[in-house]
């Protein structure tokens, strides 16, 4: 398959200019029906089929599909809503005290703040890393996270598309001691991942943004050793090996972190998804990203490129004076991109079924801004 080919299986995008994928990828037709599908089967199926069988056997293979696309084991993998809800899952499995210390980055998404935020009314001490330019300085990391009990930051910043170093960046936090939570929530579909390399306690994602998977479909990948000192506070059946026990045995791994009746539909659509973006290929993807990339940033004055002028994602922010209505302006032009709470800009979001006539719409359509 070629990008050509996977946009056209994509009816949202019609002839919009669509530079979004980074908060939402519209999914392929085949994801949605695979979705569809498997809500028809369950539902619809004979009364003498056990649903629960079905949803089960669906959720073993679910997992062993994104285990293989992360480099994981499916028993490392759980099956969440997304990002934020893998985060919170994490953060609500350890015992914490007073005076325990959290380490996060000021790249961090709203799913990497406001789960430390609530821990700081039990007295979580929450520090904060300063940044500059999307980096972070190793030294200034390393001070930060001598004491600390938790390490959160992100694979890709949404901020400034910038990729940190996570082995690095983990390498240090285990030296510390500290537990180490990534968000990789920009990495599937964009660029290949290895969560066994990367050697993270736990890494939180979803596979509605590069993808092209439907909204729900999170996953979080736990270490299995790492899992064995978490006791999530959000227990059920799923989770545990005995619902009907006199006490609570928590399944290994991730299995702890499932817990009850949800529908499979999402993830199904995800495995399709997967599929597609193997299909067309990771390294062919990332390819066209750095290609149509270098050529937006060809149109844009180098006093205004918030993200690297080298290819390192498809995020790239953009410095105008006014981004709310700069979001307007280019949206009534059929072109679309968001605003960014910070660095002040817009940020667009290039994939690789974007195309070369759609950059040269959005350079045309910015040069008011200069």
């Amino acid at each position: 398959m070629t990008p050509r080919e996977l946009r056209a299986d994509v009816p949202a995008l019609g002839d919009a200019a669509y530079f979004n994928f980074g908060a939402h990828g519209p999914s392929p037709e085949y994801v949605v029906e695979a979705a569809g599908s498997f809500v028809a089967d369950h539902e619809y199926g004979s009364a003498t089929t056990d649903p629960y069988e079905h949803a089960f056997e669906t959720y073993d293979r679910v997992r062993e599909r994104i285990a293989e696309f992360v480099g994981a084991d499916p028993e490392e993998i759980a099956l969440t809503e997304s990002t934020t809800d893998g985060i919170n899952r994490v953060a609500g499995a350890i015992d914490w005290e007073p005076g325990d210390v959290v380490v996060r980055t000021d790249l961090e998404h709203p799913a990497g703040v406001l789960p430390w935020q609530r821990l700081e009314r039990e007295g979580v001490e929450v520090r904060v890393l300063e940044t500059e330019d999307g980096r972070v300085d190793r030294d200034e990391y390393a001070e930060a996270v001598a004491d600390a009990r938790l390490v959160c930051f992100s694979a890709i910043t949404w901020t400034h598309g910038t990729r940190l170093p996570v082995a690095d960046l983990v390498e240090v936090a285990n030296e510390a001691g500290a537990f180490t939570l990534v968000d990789a929530v920009q990495s599937p579909g964009q660029v290949a991942m290895d969560v066994s390399e990367w050697g993270a306690d736990a890494v939180a994602a979803a596979g509605h943004k590069w993808t092209l998977g439907p909204w729900g479909a999170g996953f979080l990948y736990v270490d299995r050793d790492a899992a064995a000192d978490l006791e999530p506070r959000a227990v059920g059946y799923r989770g545990v090996e005995d619902p009907t026990g006199d006490e609570i045995e928590f399944k290994p791994a991730a299995g702890r972190f499932e817990i009850g009746t949800t529908t499979a539909a999402a993830h199904v659509g995800l495995v399709e998804a997967l599929d597609a973006v193997d299909a067309v290929g990771l390294d062919a993807i990332e390819s066209r990203i750095e290609s149509l990339t270098d050529r937006l940033k060809d149109g844009v004055p180098e006093d205004r490129l918030r993200s690297p002028r080298e290819y390192e994602s498809g995020l790239v922010t953009i410095d105008v004076d006014d981004p709310e209505a700069t979001v307007e302006r280019l949206g009534e032009q059929d072109i679309v991109v968001r605003s960014l709470p910070h660095p002040n800009g817009i940020r667009a979001s290039v994939h690789a079924v974007s195309t070369e006539a759609e950059i040269d719409r959005l350079v045309e359509a910015l040069e008011p801004e200069w």
